[in-house]
């Protein structure tokens, strides 16, 4: 397994509130990790909230010996929740701050992932890109029950409203994925200030393209970048290697 992964500010924002972890290395008792947040919050509450989660879970997942992905994924987003609860309701500069989650890891040919609020993760295969994780939004429960066409002038201008998030309350649900993968797929984590810059054919072809992953990772961040760089950039890039040896 090969995996790149970095974050960039942007072209407008002062301070880069995503943050990420990429280890294809083993991580406790799973075969890799990977986590992509996006924090929310003023002064200093949104980069404070994505580097807690991130730091907080995969140290939590090193010290687990024990259950399957889900299980561990699924416990240390409880458990890591409620701490940056708690900070929230004893620090008033960090009250209010909360950040979207995206987690992955492959184990035995099989993605496990999860996420809370609309940080994303993709499929490549065979030159297309699916979306595997479903946004949790305003506009895409909207889209569910039938009451906005996805991709209208209304879904452009309040996609970015989320409506779930760790750290903002006690309790937090994630929503979790499986995927049977084969030879040749790739993996695509992100949060919005990717996916709102650039269309799913426009990220497919630099994965498609030349390139090791670092360069297709420094590819999609300067594109996404070239288009106006409005928010923060954060992407991971994983080639499984399913099928392949060595």
């Amino acid at each position: 397994m090969r995996a790149y992964g970095m974050t960039d500010a942007g072209r407008v924002r002062n301070r880069n509130q995503d943050y990420i972890y990429c280890s294809s290395d083993p991580v406790g008792g799973l075969d890799n990790l990977f986590l992509v947040a996006d924090g929310m919050g003023g002064h200093r509450a949104g980069d404070y909230a994505s580097r807690f989660l991130v730091e907080g879970l995969a140290e939590y997942a090193g010290r687990r010996q024990g259950g399957t992905a889900v299980q561990v994924i699924k416990e240390g987003i409880r458990q890591i929740n409620g701490e940056l609860y708690e900070v929230s309701q004893t620090n008033s500069a960090l009250s209010g701050m909360g950040t979207t989650l995206v987690a992955a890891s492959v184990e035995g040919g099989t993605l496990y992932a999860a996420n809370v609020g609309d940080s994303r993760l993709y499929l490549f295969r065979d030159g297309w890109l699916f979306q595997i994780t479903r946004d949790h939004s305003y506009v895409e429960e909207l889209v569910a029950r039938g009451q906005m066409e996805r991709y209208s002038r209304d879904y452009q201008q309040k996609k970015n409203i989320i409506t779930r998030a760790i750290g903002v309350g006690r309790h937090v649900e994630a929503d979790f994925f499986e995927e049977a993968l084969v030879e040749g797929d790739m993996l695509l984590m992100c949060s919005d200030g990717l996916c709102n810059m650039l269309g799913d054919e426009e990220m497919a072809a630099v994965l498609n393209g030349r390139g090791s992953l670092k360069q297709k990772t420094e590819r999609l961040i300067g594109q996404a970048n070239d288009r106006g760089g409005f928010d923060n950039i954060a992407v991971i890039v994983i080639d499984p290697q399913i099928g392949e040896v060595g």
